[in-house]
């Protein structure tokens, strides 16, 4: 019977998938196919194993073949989790190239790449979807068990719910159970894209009859004057519009939201809630594309439409408010007439919910958004929408470079000069702007890169020719560039003209701004309430537990907060050091500027925009909504409120402290100095009227400011370009940095000199460091620093990389290694 058996299986094929684990190991692991899946296998499926003792992850498989692994007998794969492939060859194309490029693992390029509804693993816990009325009598029964469970228990682990039915497979049945909506993924912030809505009115047709209205007039006169007032209101705001909204009815006629309501419910008005755009564009009707180019604009446009005949990727360079998103639109437009999706990429979420509506306004249901705040069950739909080519068109920020797309034929980066599209913590620590470049041209697909501040980067390869470039000089409809005043706070401190933090010109700007029913933005670029608070007599500062940084002090929650690790600890009322009771706050923050403009301003309407304010679910579209409704006089931030955001009425910009951008010790301060005040100043008067921009300083002659003042971006570019060929920065070198951390600095101290010692054997004078960081200390990690410097010309930066791979494994097989992690940032800017 046995030698029969053997014979009857001789010809089964034996199948093996290597696959990518969501985990930072250097090689893929193979598994072996059981022989009835066979069939159901394919490159991009998700596939379930069991890796280390018992830990069960979601895969994806990279590779099929016939050869058993070497070194180790390959596990059975337990499960097959998809129809067909949720990633498509070309993603793991692009995955394999930001692993090498980055110097990173693929499978933290997976880990970044899916949402976490899609790479289920032990640990992952799992909640009930609460805004979900479940229906017990229509679940399986063991659904029904694990609905009961998570009753009972608010979050269970994968681990749990195996136990609870007693098998392994268990997350083909949660794969349901979230296709249902029945349960959610807990490891997300959950903030939904909500749309803006307004009421419209319009009035009942049988009124358009002269004589009905005729006859309707006398009776409302007499019985309710109010709502006569408001049907004579709305006759007479129809002769310019046809969108007549509930709040400029209530405004125009003096009637209260009662009237309009008993009008409503007399069926004389009909309402209508209706999704608007943020945005006001030319003109006060939104509908379809109703706008002009103008000569310059049109001018622009045909010159990048021939530059991609020979080029891949054009920067554009527009002065702010000069209209690059209305030659987005037109060339957005021409991509998807030709039947090929365009990925819009955004540095900030708050932007991708400031542009999305008036995107919508345009491409209708064509157009998805994809950000970090999105629940995972929306993420997930954008996913299998884009990858079904549902989603023409893709506005997100720069994880939406992820997205499986089918046939990009364009990727417009907006802002291209934005640190946000940086990656910084965890691995990949990639630049969307460049993995952009990379993935357009996989997809044979051109990238435009728009910016009023270029990167230098990108302004260098436009010069060379390497980019077309092509440049928007003028506001849109004539508007001027705002008017820029430097304002001394050293010299208003002498004269006795300072009020708090606010200089004479700045408190004189906002009380006219005020007075014209006008809006006011205020930036400082640094959260909280006082940065750091001291000890007059012996000058003690709090600081983290964990970090090398002084705590910040939140006036919201009244404690001291860690902007690093999230640490909080009590405000102390008695020096810890010397038991002093004089403890003083120093410097300020957005929430200082908030709470000492209402005692300066008490009548004012302020509102904060930050890190802190925007935490929660929709509060960053109230924000966004209550300016544009102009129930928000004046708008403190930090640089949240510098990109791209559009207001009609903003006419004021107050800059608090320049010298915090301006003296930071950096090769790029100066670079992000004009950039951050140049955008900041462009919120300014947009429309129609000049705006003016007040900037506050100790160092009122310094050359950005006035590189600012005169709008001279060619003159920051020619200095800062001598002083970076000299001293060996981008864009002629290429730099790696490598982050040392240890626990024990003592440890510290010698491996990163091993490990100096050893890049010098390969690299000699390329090799700057270690050093210590400007915070020295994270999270308990004291940290060192080795940055490389590779010229562009004379040197392979691929065979650097391989080079410095090996140097780094090598370190890590030394006895010295033991604790320590070694992080490589490529382009670390």
């Amino acid at each position: 019977m046995l030698e029969f058996a053997e014979i009857e299986h001789t010809d089964r094929e034996t199948l093996f998938a290597e696959v990518i684990l969501p985990l930072a190991i250097s090689k893929n692991y193979t598994y072996r196919i059981p022989y009835e899946q066979n069939n159901a296998i394919a490159i991009g499926k998700r596939v379930v194993v069991q890796f280390g003792k018992s830990k069960l992850y979601t895969a994806i498989v990279k590779e099929i073949g016939k050869l058993a692994p070497e070194k180790y007998e390959a596990k059975y794969i337990i499960e097959i989790l998809d129809d067909r492939p949720v990633v498509t060859p070309q993603q793991l194309e692009f995955w394999q190239w930001l692993a090498d490029y980055y110097m990173c693992n693929i499978g933290e390029v997976m880990n970044a790449a899916l949402p976490s509804a899609l790479k289920l693993a032990s640990e992952t816990r799992i909640v009930l979807n609460r805004e979900y009325e479940i229906d017990k009598a229509t679940l399986h029964d063991k659904e029904f068990l694990i609905v009961e469970a998570l009753e009972i228990q608010p979050e269970l682990t994968i681990s749990d719910i195996t136990k609870l039915l007693g098998q392994k497979t268990v997350m083909p049945i949660l794969k349901l159970m979230f296709e249902k909506n029945i349960i959610n993924i807990s490891e997300e912030v959950s903030e939904r894209y909500k749309p803006r809505k307004r009421t419209f009115i319009t009035l009942n047709p049988v009124y358009n009859n002269q004589d009905n209205l005729r006859e309707l007039f006398p009776i409302l006169e007499k019985r309710a004057p109010k709502q006569a007032d408001a049907l004579l209101a709305y006759i007479k705001l129809s002769r310019h519009s046809k969108n007549i909204t509930k709040n400029e009815l209530i405004e125009e006629s003096g009637a209260g939201e009662s009237s309009i309501k008993s009008l409503i419910e007399k069926e004389i008005f009909f309402s209508e809630d209706r999704s608007v755009s943020r945005l006001h564009f030319e003109g006060e009707d939104e509908a379809g594309d109703n706008f002009e180019l103008s000569e310059q604009q049109t001018g622009v446009l045909q010159s990048i439409r021939e530059q991609f005949k020979e080029k891949d990727v054009a920067l554009l360079h527009g002065v702010t408010s000069s209209g690059k998103t209305q030659l987005y639109v037109r060339l957005i437009e021409e991509i998807v007439r030709n039947g090929k999706q365009v990925l819009y990429l955004l540095p900030e979420i708050a932007l991708t919910t400031h542009i999305i509506e008036r995107l919508r306004t345009y491409f209708g249901a064509d157009i998805g958004v994809y950000h970090s705040r999105f629940n995972d069950n929306e993420r997930v739909e954008v996913w299998q929408k884009v990858l079904s080519g549902e989603y023409k068109i893709v506005l997100g920020a720069r994880s939406s470079v992820f997205l499986p797309f089918a046939d990009l034929g364009l990727i417009i980066v907006d802002e291209e000069h934005e640190t946000s599209y940086k990656q910084f913590d965890p691995a990949p620590r990639y630049n969307a702007r460049d993995a952009a470049i990379f993935l357009a041209n996989m997809h044979q697909g051109k990238v435009l890169l728009g910016s009023a501040t270029p990167s230098f980067e990108s302004y260098y390869n436009a010069r060379m020719h390497k980019y077309g470039f092509a440049e928007l000089t003028e506001r849109f409809g004539g508007v001027e560039l705002p008017d820029v005043q430097v304002v001394s706070i050293a010299h208003e401190t002498k004269q006795k003209t300072i009020q708090s933090h606010f200089t004479s010109v700045l408190m004189e700007g906002i009380k006219q701004a005020l007075e014209n029913k006008e809006q006011v933005i205020l930036f400082q670029n640094r959260r909280g309430y006082a940065p750091i608070l001291m000890c007059k007599v012996c000058a003690y500062t709090p600081k983290c537990i964990n970090c090398d940084v002084s705590l910040t002090y939140h006036k919201s929650s009244g404690k001291l907060h860690c902007h690093y690790c999230g640490y909080k600890e009590d405000t102390p009322s008695i020096c810890p050091a010397c038991g002093s009771t004089h403890l003083e706050y120093k410097g300020f923050g957005t929430e200082k500027i908030e709470d000492e403009l209402s005692v300066l301003l008490p009548e004012a309407r302020i509102a904060r925009m930050d890190l802190d304010t925007t935490r929660s679910r929709n509060s960053l579209q109230t924000i966004l909504n209550d300016l544009e409704e102009k129930r928000i006089d004046i708008l403190v931030g930090t640089q949240m409120v510098a990109k791209g955001l559009d207001f009609s009425d903003v006419t004021l910009i107050g800059i608090i402290n320049a010298d915090s951008l301006l003296k930071f010790p950096d090769y790029r301060a100066n670079e992000r100095g004009y950039q951050l005040l140049s955008q900041v100043s462009g919120r300014a008067g947009r429309r129609g009227k000049q705006g003016k921009v007040v900037v506050q300083t100790y160092d009122i002659y310094h050359r950005v400011l006035k590189q600012v003042i005169d709008n001279n971006y060619a003159d920051l570019y020619f200095t800062e370009m001598e002083e970076r060929r000299s001293f060996k920065y981008p864009p002629f070198y290429r730099i790696i940095n490598l982050d040392i951390k240890h626990k024990n600095p003592d440890v510290l101290y010698n491996q990163a000199e091993y490990l100096g010692a050893r890049l010098r054997e390969h690299f000699g004078e390329r090799v700057i460091g270690p050093e210590q960081p400007l915070i020295s200390r994270i999270r308990n990690y004291y940290i060192k620093s080795i940055m490389l410097k590779f010229e562009k010309d004379g040197i392979s930066i691929v065979k650097a990389k391989s080079v410095l791979r090996d140097v780094i494994t090598q370190y890590y097989t030394t006895k010295l290694s033991t604790g320590s992690i070694v992080q490589p940032d490529v382009d670390p800017y």
